[in-house]
């Protein structure tokens, strides 16, 4: 494979999803071949998982189920929708991949990282991000672009308190400084325009790296 797979990640109300279309409208400019996705979803058995884990009415939901869901959603995308692009020298963007599930169900829900490590390890034979992009703001602000923006999907996470999004952030700190050549930061409290820029130049730098 020749292509590159970005993650980008980051807690609730980050702004990866609304920044997305901004930074694959400027690596098509340059001439790339770009292919925007999600987690969990991206293809259709894994947006009917994605149903089923952030449906609202399913707060009787099990952790280690979750868990489970998501690297089940994990594999189907990876083999039918991201493996597939990358073959094809895409440049792949994907809102969320493994390191949510480490963040969310392996420390805030207490399930240990290491554990879920080993879950999607399963899951994803070794194929891990070439580059992520943590989007980083403090979760009471997030939360409160959340609470502003009328038309987001609301979702299971939302019902969660403040306390789970705070272990969530505290989680991708310690996965930037285990991961620090992969993982890296771009401040998400700052204008979109300069969250664009600092994401770019990020992507930039790290493809000419590779060329």
């Amino acid at each position: 494979m020749s292509g590159y797979f970005i993650t980008l990640e980051g807690g609730e109300g980050a702004g990866k999803t609304t920044i997305l279309p901004l930074i694959e409208q400027a690596l098509t400019d340059k001439g790339y071949e770009v292919l925007v996705t999600r987690e969990p979803g991206g293809i259709e058995i894994a947006e009917k998982i994605r149903h089923i884990i952030l449906d609202p009415h399913h707060t009787a939901m099990d952790s280690r189920t979750e868990a489970l869901l998501y690297a089940a959603s994990r594999r189907q995308h990876l083999m039918e929708k991201v493996l597939p692009a990358l073959e094809q020298d895409k440049v792949v963007l994907c809102d969320r991949f493994i390191d949510s599930s480490l963040a969310y169900q392996g420390y805030a829900r207490g399930l240990g990282m290491d554990e879920v490590l080993t879950v999607n390890q399963f899951a994803i034979q070794n194929c891990m991000p070439d580059l992520t992009l943590f989007f980083d703001i403090e979760p009471k602000k997030g939360l409160a672009r959340i609470i502003a923006n009328k038309d987001r999907e609301k979702n299971r996470l939302d019902l969660e308190d403040l306390h789970f999004h705070e272990l969530v952030y505290e989680a991708y700190h310690l996965l930037v400084k285990k991961s620090p050549a992969r993982i890296k930061t771009i401040a998400a409290d700052q204008s979109m325009e300069q969250v664009k820029l600092a994401a770019l130049e990020q992507i930039n730098r790290f493809i000419s790296s590779k060329s």
